[in-house]
């Protein structure tokens, strides 16, 4: 087992260098950029989020690369050129793309993020501040989605074909069929004070007064504010998780060993939980990184601008939007991180759930 997590550490490295490779040369086609935001705002035209008028074509990208022809930038016209080449030299445009992916790589090594662009704090900063908020959210999520979701699919497994298999199917697919920001809308009109009640808090994930209350008021204000976030990011990893469960129940308790098992006399409870789960529960494992990285990112995106929560998706959404490329960049490195982790976590856990699993033996 010791030889297969160094291979696989060891291929982390050619993983993370593909990613953000690719990444690097897809943002340098990618219209406008943060030299076209500072002229925008000069000019007046900046919203605010984006560059005004969309920002420049991938010829404007050329010349920030190049930081020469300053005439290729969207609005520079008026400006002086030497103002124009202290920009680039700033965002470190006077440099070829190639060394500065290479400056890049050797940084991010060292977990040296940089600077953000328009924020004025190292970017690791950055991440260590809103990072718990995201981590909170997604591990609610996954907590509350397998607590409900693998009780009620072996539950259905059982009594599969009843009116219970039935009718909880109905709701888990209507469930599913709904998207998770627009139930966090429904929960806010509902609960936080939009035409119903005014029970839930609608923004933020503590009180502003939180830093005074005791720790048992800090526990409860913490959960307050959560409610209706998480509950609007599992809605959708019930209808996923309930079905991998009930399936792979089914299709183990229909095998053979099943069937020896309830002649030598065994419950059903014995069999169904002393046989059946942990051959049945692999393949709920291995959805877990996926759902996992999905909550993290995908669905905090959403929740996060809906909720006004301060944690990593808001951030790696407002910074896309203002092309804060050590934000974007440090982000993608952090998830990328993250993502090949749990997988391997993913992978260690077979051999908990089934000793027999060895991956000694296998190929990576």
């Amino acid at each position: 087992m010791i030889a297969y997590i160094i291979r696989r550490l060891l291929l982390m490295i050619p993983t993370i260098f593909g990613i953000m490779l690719i990444s690097f040369v897809i943002v340098q086609f990618a219209p406008g950029g943060p030299v076209e935001r500072v002229i925008a705002q000069l000019q007046g035209l900046d919203n605010g989020s984006r560059v005004g008028g969309g920002g420049g074509d991938a010829s404007s990208q050329a010349g920030m690369q190049q930081g020469g022809d300053t005439s290729r930038y969207r609005g520079a016209q008026g400006l002086d050129p030497k103002f124009i080449e202290e920009l680039n030299k700033q965002f470190g445009f006077d440099k070829p793309a190639y060394e500065r992916f290479w400056i890049m790589v050797k940084n991010y090594t060292r977990f040296d993020f940089g600077k953000s662009y328009f924020r004025d704090a190292d970017v690791l900063e950055l991440i260590k501040e809103k990072l718990p908020v995201s981590i909170s959210l997604g591990l609610w999520m996954m907590i509350l989605s397998y607590a409900i979701s693998i009780p009620l699919g072996i539950r259905k497994a059982v009594a599969d074909g009843s009116r219970f298999d039935i009718w909880t199917s109905g709701v888990v697919i209507i469930g599913y069929a709904i998207p998770g920001f627009l139930f966090a809308i429904l929960l806010i009109v509902l609960f936080a004070g939009g035409s119903f009640w005014n029970i839930f808090p609608s923004r933020g994930i503590v009180s502003e007064d939180w830093a005074t209350l005791s720790w048992p008021d800090r526990i409860v204000d913490y959960l307050w504010h959560i409610v209706l976030p998480v509950t609007s990011m599992a809605l959708g990893a019930f209808a996923t998780t309930t079905f991998l469960t009930k399936n792979s129940f089914l299709d183990e308790i229909r095998k053979q060993y099943v069937l020896t098992a309830r002649m030598k006399g065994l419950s059903e409870r014995g069999v169904l939980y002393g046989h059946v789960f942990r051959n049945a529960m692999m393949i709920v494992i291995a959805g877990f990184p996926g759902a996992f990285i999905s909550a993290f990112f995908a669905g905090s995106l959403l929740i996060e601008n809906i909720f006004s929560l301060d944690g990593l998706g808001l951030l790696s959404y407002e910074s896309i939007i203002n092309r804060d490329y050590p934000v974007v960049f440090a982000n993608l490195y952090i998830y990328a991180l993250l993502a090949l982790a749990v997988n391997l976590l993913s992978d260690l856990t077979y051999t908990w759930v089934d000793p027999r699993i060895d991956f000694e033996t296998r190929e990576v």
